[in-house]
This record gives structure tokens, sequence and C-alpha cells, in this order.
């Protein structure tokens, strides 16, 4: 039989777990690893190996990921030398991080992504936040979100529904960008009108592919996947921060129509591969637990 002091004393080690476990939660947003897939994709080139490095969902502020994180982590890229850098949009900080945070000037987060080196180049689309705090943007649905502006300034190309080849040892390689799925928000979604509206368009980014090199697909979220015919070798997403609150591998909240289906990680589903990052920075409240910020290395061979 338990004694009032075993109680008392088990309630107190619960708490202190509570405590210290919350505390880390808090921490976890500041410590930065390096994520590695080895991807071997259906038909693709025999002997041909590619490096790519995937940086999503930095949303930008203070302190969460300030100016000088920023540049840690395109330092830290760097140093992986990757064949090319794939940045998956979501810059911008949600205006809920606002209660616990300061903004991050536009030019002021994109200055160090100007660093960014890579051989085949750094790459980039946009991701949901990039469009829904462009409160202007939102009123007239028409235009560019100002975060495609502030990149292409410092030399990043954006993609919408577009795709460029590049070549490594004279081995085409297609980068293709999907427009984001989520881009509009509907106040009063009714009538069979969706919460979120898209500007992707899948079929004219693949009709951007002129020949049979193996393509790499840019999707900011990840649940355009079931779409994505076997043409494409790799399909890429963040979004989902692999839920940014995982116990014992499971995700409470996933922030995808498919649920757990595409939280995180290296999935293969009918020979077709998609590798979806954890991102780096935090979203609605500033914790991460069991998925820490992450740079992606992903290696492509046969």
């Amino acid at each position: 039989m338990l004694t009032r002091r075993q109680v008392l004393a088990g309630v107190a080690s619960l708490v202190g777990s509570g405590v210290g476990l919350g505390g880390y939660a808090l921490l976890e947003p500041y410590r930065l690893t390096i994520t590695r897939w080895r991807v071997s994709p259906r038909n693709w080139p025999r002997g041909f190996k590619l490096t790519i490095a995937l940086i999503a969902d930095l949303h930008a502020c203070e302190p969460w990921m300030s100016v000088d994180r920023i540049r840690h982590i395109v330092a830290s890229t760097n140093d992986l030398a990757p064949d090319a850098v794939l940045l998956l949009g979501d810059f911008v900080a949600g205006d809920r991080m606002m209660r616990y945070s300061r903004h991050v000037a536009m030019a002021d987060w994109a200055a160090p992504l100007g660093e960014l080196e890579a051989p085949l180049g750094v790459h980039a689309v946009l991701g949901n936040h990039d469009w829904w705090e462009d409160d202007a943007l939102q009123k007239s649905r028409k235009g560019s979100p100002r975060a495609r502006t502030v990149l292409e300034d410092v030399g990043i190309p954006v993609y919408e529904n577009d795709a460029v080849r590049v070549a490594k040892a004279g081995q085409g390689v297609w980068i293709a960008g999907l427009g984001d799925q989520w881009a509009y928000v509907n106040a009063w979604p009714r009538h069979g009108r969706p919460l979120y509206e898209g500007v992707h368009d899948l079929e004219a980014t693949l009709c951007r592919v002129t020949d049979d090199a193996p393509v790499i697909l840019m999707a900011h979220e990840p649940d355009v996947f079931p779409e994505v015919p076997d043409r494409v070798a790799l399909t890429v997403s963040g979004h989902t921060h692999g839920g940014q609150v995982r116990l014992l591998g499971y995700a409470p909240v996933v922030t995808s129509c498919f649920g757990q289906r595409y939280a995180y990680g290296h999935l293969v589903e009918n020979d077709r591969h998609l590798v979806v990052s954890g991102g780096l920075g935090v979203s609605r409240i500033p914790v991460r637990f069991g998925v820490p910020p992450e740079i992606v290395l992903v290696e492509l061979h046969a």
C-alpha cells in the first residue's frame, strides 16, 4: 500500500518531469541538425549521383529565427557542399507567432539567403504563410507575394508552376516548382468553396519539362503527392514541421489533409518518392519537441 509520502513524491516527480520537458520544448527550436536521406528512384540514371540540400519553413522572426540564426543555417548548408539548394517556402512568420516574437524585415532575412552556394544553383518556391501574411495580395487576389520580390532581389529564382533544366557532368536534371496549394484564405467558405484556394497547376508545371531527364518537384505542401506521376523522380516538401511536436514518433497535430500520412521523412508510395522536411522554424507557438530544426541533405543515386 502506498504511503502519503510516496504519493507526494510521485506527484513531485511528475511535475518536475513536466517542467523539464516544457523547458526542453522551448530550447529545441534553437538546435540545428543535419538529416540525411539516400533515395534511389526508379529509372534514375545509372552511375549518376546528385545531392540536394533542403531548407524549409524558416518563419523569420525574433528571437526564434533571427538574421544571425539564418546566417548560421546558410553557413552550415554551404559546408555540406550540395549540388543544389532547394528552398521550400514559408520564409515569413505567421501573425499568431507575433504574440511571442517580433517581425524581421523581409530584406533582412533574404540577404543571408543570397549567400547560399551550389554549382547547380539555389531554387525556391513560396509557402502558404508567404501568401497569407501579404494583406494587400489577399484582398486583391492577384499578383505575387512580397517574399518573391526580395528573394529575386538577392538572385534566387522563385518558381510558380515552372521548371528549369540544370546539368551535372553532362547529365540533365529538371528542377520544378509548384505554386502554393493554400495560397488564398476564404474567410467564409460555403457552397462547396474550400477554406483555402491554391495557385498550383501540376499539369502546367510538368509541361515545362521537354525531355526525359529526371525531375525533382518542389511543393511546399506535401498534399499534392498522390497526384504526382511516376515521371517525377522525387517530390520534396516542407509545411508540416513534422508536426512540430512528436511523441514516440507520433505527431498529434499535422497541417496536412492527409494527417500522419505525409507528416515527415522519406516516404515511398508505388515506387514514387517523397521527402518531407521537418523544417527549421516554428509556427503558432514557439516550441518544438521531438522534431529538432533540420537541414535535409538528400543523395539521389541509382
